[in-house]
Protein backbone atom coordinates (compact mmCIF):
# COMPACT_ATOMS: atom_id res chain seq x y z
CA UNK A 1 0.00 0.00 0.00
CA UNK A 2 1.35 3.43 -0.94
CA UNK A 3 1.72 6.08 1.80
CA UNK A 4 -1.30 8.34 2.34
CA UNK A 5 0.87 10.94 4.08
CA UNK A 6 3.43 10.99 1.25
CA UNK A 7 5.88 13.83 0.69
CA UNK A 8 5.07 13.75 -3.03
CA UNK A 9 1.92 12.88 -4.94
CA UNK A 10 2.79 11.65 -8.44
CA UNK A 11 0.01 12.53 -10.86
CA UNK A 12 -0.28 10.08 -13.75
CA UNK A 13 -2.79 11.06 -16.48
CA UNK A 14 -3.99 7.76 -17.87
CA UNK A 15 -5.92 6.66 -20.94
CA UNK A 16 -5.69 2.94 -21.70
CA UNK A 17 -2.26 2.25 -20.19
CA UNK A 18 -2.96 -1.21 -18.74
CA UNK A 19 0.23 -2.65 -20.24
CA UNK A 20 2.50 0.05 -18.79
CA UNK A 21 1.00 0.69 -15.35
CA UNK A 22 2.44 -2.33 -13.50
CA UNK A 23 5.99 -1.33 -14.47
CA UNK A 24 5.40 2.32 -13.62
CA UNK A 25 3.65 1.79 -10.29
CA UNK A 26 6.19 -0.70 -8.96
CA UNK A 27 9.09 1.71 -9.46
CA UNK A 28 8.00 4.61 -7.26
CA UNK A 29 10.64 6.11 -4.92
CA UNK A 30 10.04 6.04 -1.18
CA UNK A 31 7.64 8.71 0.05
CA UNK A 32 5.78 8.97 -3.25
CA UNK A 33 2.09 8.14 -3.72
CA UNK A 34 0.68 7.50 -7.19
CA UNK A 35 -2.45 9.42 -8.19
CA UNK A 36 -3.70 7.80 -11.39
CA UNK A 37 -6.21 9.99 -13.20
CA UNK A 38 -8.37 7.78 -15.40
CA UNK A 39 -9.40 9.79 -18.45
CA UNK A 40 -11.91 7.28 -19.81
CA UNK A 41 -9.91 4.05 -20.08
CA UNK A 42 -11.64 0.97 -21.45
CA UNK A 43 -8.82 -1.55 -20.89
CA UNK A 44 -9.02 -1.96 -17.12
CA UNK A 45 -6.34 0.62 -16.33
CA UNK A 46 -8.26 2.01 -13.34
CA UNK A 47 -8.70 -1.44 -11.80
CA UNK A 48 -5.02 -2.27 -12.27
CA UNK A 49 -3.96 1.01 -10.68
CA UNK A 50 -6.25 0.48 -7.68
CA UNK A 51 -5.01 -3.07 -7.22
CA UNK A 52 -1.43 -1.78 -7.13
CA UNK A 53 -2.29 0.71 -4.39
CA UNK A 54 -2.67 3.94 -6.35
CA UNK A 55 -5.30 6.56 -5.62
CA UNK A 56 -7.53 6.45 -8.70
CA UNK A 57 -9.26 9.68 -9.71
CA UNK A 58 -11.89 9.57 -12.49
CA UNK A 59 -11.88 12.46 -14.96
CA UNK A 60 -14.74 12.54 -17.44
CA UNK A 61 -13.53 15.64 -19.28
CA UNK A 62 -11.14 14.44 -21.97
CA UNK A 63 -7.78 16.12 -22.35
CA UNK A 64 -4.26 15.94 -20.94
CA UNK A 65 -4.66 19.21 -19.05
CA UNK A 66 -8.03 18.15 -17.67
CA UNK A 67 -6.49 14.97 -16.27
CA UNK A 68 -3.48 16.78 -14.84
CA UNK A 69 -5.63 19.36 -13.10
CA UNK A 70 -8.03 16.77 -11.72
CA UNK A 71 -5.02 15.02 -10.19
CA UNK A 72 -3.69 18.29 -8.79
CA UNK A 73 -7.01 19.04 -7.11
CA UNK A 74 -7.27 15.51 -5.68
CA UNK A 75 -3.71 15.48 -4.33
CA UNK A 76 -2.89 16.23 -0.70
CA UNK A 77 0.92 16.06 -0.53
CA UNK A 78 2.85 19.34 -0.23
CA UNK A 79 4.72 18.62 -3.47
CA UNK A 80 3.20 17.20 -6.65
CA UNK A 81 4.93 15.70 -9.63
CA UNK A 82 3.62 14.78 -13.06
CA UNK A 83 4.59 11.82 -15.22
CA UNK A 84 3.14 10.09 -18.24
CA UNK A 85 1.76 6.63 -17.46
CA UNK A 86 3.15 5.06 -20.65
CA UNK A 87 6.54 3.89 -19.25
CA UNK A 88 8.46 6.40 -21.39
CA UNK A 89 10.05 7.84 -18.23
CA UNK A 90 11.42 5.91 -15.26
CA UNK A 91 9.78 6.78 -11.92
CA UNK A 92 13.04 5.83 -10.19
CA UNK A 93 14.54 9.00 -11.67
CA UNK A 94 11.77 11.13 -10.21
CA UNK A 95 13.96 12.17 -7.27
CA UNK A 96 16.09 14.23 -9.68
CA UNK A 97 13.04 16.42 -10.22
CA UNK A 98 11.44 16.40 -6.77
CA UNK A 99 14.48 16.78 -4.52
CA UNK A 100 15.25 20.45 -5.39
CA UNK A 101 11.58 21.37 -4.81
CA UNK A 102 11.36 19.49 -1.51
CA UNK A 103 14.55 21.21 -0.29
CA UNK A 104 13.29 24.66 -1.29
CA UNK A 105 16.05 25.26 -3.84
CA UNK A 106 13.63 25.53 -6.77
CA UNK A 107 9.95 26.25 -7.31
CA UNK A 108 9.53 24.26 -10.54
CA UNK A 109 11.82 21.53 -11.83
CA UNK A 110 11.39 19.82 -15.19
CA UNK A 111 12.91 16.65 -16.59
CA UNK A 112 14.77 17.20 -19.85
CA UNK A 113 14.26 14.09 -21.96
CA UNK A 114 17.44 12.41 -23.20
CA UNK A 115 16.56 9.52 -25.57
CA UNK A 116 18.23 6.22 -24.78
CA UNK A 117 18.29 5.37 -28.50
CA UNK A 118 17.79 7.21 -31.79
CA UNK A 119 14.38 5.73 -32.58
CA UNK A 120 12.76 6.67 -29.25
CA UNK A 121 11.95 10.25 -30.26
CA UNK A 122 10.96 10.77 -33.94
CA UNK A 123 12.87 13.59 -35.61
CA UNK A 124 9.76 15.65 -36.44
CA UNK A 125 8.60 15.64 -32.81
CA UNK A 126 12.09 16.48 -31.59
CA UNK A 127 12.26 19.38 -34.05
CA UNK A 128 8.85 20.66 -32.96
CA UNK A 129 9.89 20.47 -29.31
CA UNK A 130 13.12 22.36 -30.02
CA UNK A 131 11.23 25.16 -31.75
CA UNK A 132 8.66 25.33 -28.98
CA UNK A 133 11.42 25.48 -26.36
CA UNK A 134 13.08 28.31 -28.30
CA UNK A 135 9.83 30.26 -28.25
CA UNK A 136 9.41 29.63 -24.54
CA UNK A 137 12.93 30.92 -23.86
CA UNK A 138 12.18 34.04 -25.85
CA UNK A 139 8.84 34.56 -24.09
CA UNK A 140 9.97 33.86 -20.51
CA UNK A 141 13.74 34.21 -20.39
CA UNK A 142 13.96 30.77 -18.72
CA UNK A 143 16.68 28.63 -20.29
CA UNK A 144 14.78 25.41 -20.94
CA UNK A 145 15.56 22.91 -23.69
CA UNK A 146 12.54 20.68 -23.27
CA UNK A 147 8.91 20.83 -22.12
CA UNK A 148 8.70 17.19 -21.16
CA UNK A 149 6.01 15.51 -19.07
CA UNK A 150 8.09 15.03 -15.89
CA UNK A 151 7.91 18.05 -13.59
CA UNK A 152 7.44 18.92 -9.93
CA UNK A 153 6.30 21.91 -7.86
CA UNK A 154 4.55 22.73 -4.61
CA UNK A 155 0.86 21.92 -4.79
CA UNK A 156 -0.56 25.11 -3.28
CA UNK A 157 1.67 27.27 -5.44
CA UNK A 158 0.55 25.44 -8.59
CA UNK A 159 -3.09 25.91 -7.67
CA UNK A 160 -2.35 29.60 -7.21
CA UNK A 161 -1.24 29.90 -10.85
CA UNK A 162 -4.89 29.46 -11.91
CA UNK A 163 -4.05 27.20 -14.85
CA UNK A 164 -6.84 27.21 -17.44
CA UNK A 165 -5.70 25.03 -20.35
CA UNK A 166 -7.26 21.58 -20.31
CA UNK A 167 -5.57 20.12 -23.37
CA UNK A 168 -1.97 19.80 -24.55
CA UNK A 169 -0.99 23.32 -23.54
CA UNK A 170 -1.15 22.61 -19.80
CA UNK A 171 2.61 22.01 -19.25
CA UNK A 172 3.49 25.07 -21.29
CA UNK A 173 1.00 27.25 -19.43
CA UNK A 174 2.56 26.03 -16.19
CA UNK A 175 6.01 27.23 -17.27
CA UNK A 176 4.79 30.56 -18.67
CA UNK A 177 2.71 31.49 -15.64
CA UNK A 178 5.39 30.28 -13.23
CA UNK A 179 7.99 32.43 -15.01
CA UNK A 180 5.67 35.44 -14.96
CA UNK A 181 5.26 34.89 -11.20
CA UNK A 182 9.02 34.96 -10.69
CA UNK A 183 9.45 31.27 -9.86
CA UNK A 184 12.88 29.66 -9.77
CA UNK A 185 12.76 27.19 -12.68
CA UNK A 186 15.33 24.70 -13.96
CA UNK A 187 15.62 21.35 -15.75
CA UNK A 188 17.61 18.17 -15.24
CA UNK A 189 18.33 15.28 -17.60
CA UNK A 190 16.16 12.16 -17.41
CA UNK A 191 16.17 9.07 -19.62
CA UNK A 192 13.55 8.93 -22.38
CA UNK A 193 12.53 5.33 -23.04
CA UNK A 194 10.45 3.57 -25.70
CA UNK A 195 6.86 4.17 -24.67
CA UNK A 196 4.22 1.48 -24.33
CA UNK A 197 1.69 1.85 -27.18
CA UNK A 198 1.05 4.96 -29.25
CA UNK A 199 0.94 8.47 -27.80
CA UNK A 200 -2.56 9.84 -27.23
CA UNK A 201 -1.29 13.38 -27.92
CA UNK A 202 1.36 13.19 -30.65
CA UNK A 203 0.97 9.62 -31.89
CA UNK A 204 -0.84 10.76 -35.07
CA UNK A 205 -0.33 13.76 -37.38
CA UNK A 206 -3.69 15.17 -36.26
CA UNK A 207 -2.75 14.74 -32.59
CA UNK A 208 0.58 16.43 -33.13
CA UNK A 209 -1.07 19.33 -34.99
CA UNK A 210 -3.58 19.80 -32.16
CA UNK A 211 -0.79 19.82 -29.59
CA UNK A 212 1.12 22.50 -31.50
CA UNK A 213 -2.05 24.57 -31.84
CA UNK A 214 -2.83 24.28 -28.12
CA UNK A 215 0.66 25.39 -27.17
CA UNK A 216 0.71 28.22 -29.68
CA UNK A 217 -2.50 29.57 -28.13
CA UNK A 218 -0.84 29.58 -24.71
CA UNK A 219 2.20 31.50 -26.01
CA UNK A 220 0.05 34.08 -27.77
CA UNK A 221 -2.28 34.64 -24.81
Amino acid sequence: MQPVDAEVDLILPCLNEAAALPWVLTRLPAGVRAVVVDNGSTDGSAEIAARLGALVVPCEARGYGAACHAGLEASTAPVVAFLDADASLDPRQLVRVTAPVLSGQLDLMLGRRRPVSRNVWPWHLRLANAELSRRVRRRTGVQLRDLGPMRAARREALLGLDLLDRRSGYPLETVVKAADAGWRIAEVDVDYLPRSGRSKVTGTPLGAARAVLDMSKVLSA
